[in-house]
């Protein structure tokens, strides 16, 4: 059975758009310690992932601050439950670049850094420190 390219095109144009991290990065505290300092850097479009396991119950410290800019250092984080498709309980650019998340479930987190504005839009690069814990 041939598949004609119009109809290959209309089906691609169907297909939901499946937002995947460009890059993901687990983290790890030390040996004995409750929390961790994580730096990075991203640019235009970009999002990074940050992994993190935590149980139900326990509070999750988060904030994020830029550390310099090629722009105007618009960078917020959202907090993304085990499982989610994307839909974040905490969202930095309504919220703020810092919080403390009485964590619902038990599994893995991810903490998703990314920019907004003319710095998404225009490929600006910033760099970041993420400061985390739980308790």
């Amino acid at each position: 059975m041939k598949i004609s390219s119009v109809a290959l095109s209309l089906v691609l144009v169907a297909l939901p758009a499946i937002a995947l991290a460009q890059e993901r990065s687990e983290v790890k505290f030390a040996p004995g310690n409750f929390g961790t300092m994580v730096t990075g850097s991203i640019k235009g479009h970009d999002y990074i992932d940050y992994l993190l396991g935590a149980s139900a119950g326990q509070k999750m410290f988060i904030e994020l601050a830029s550390a310099g800019s090629t722009g105007n250092g618009t960078i917020y984080f959202n907090l993304l439950p085990p499982g989610s498709d994307g839909v974040a309980i905490y969202n930095g650019s309504i919220e703020g670049n810092s919080t403390t998340v009485t964590l619902p479930e038990t599994g893995t987190y991810a903490i998703r850094v990314y920019q907004m504005g003319n710095d998404k839009d225009a490929g600006k690069a910033t760099s970041f420190t993420l400061d985390l814990s739980i308790q």
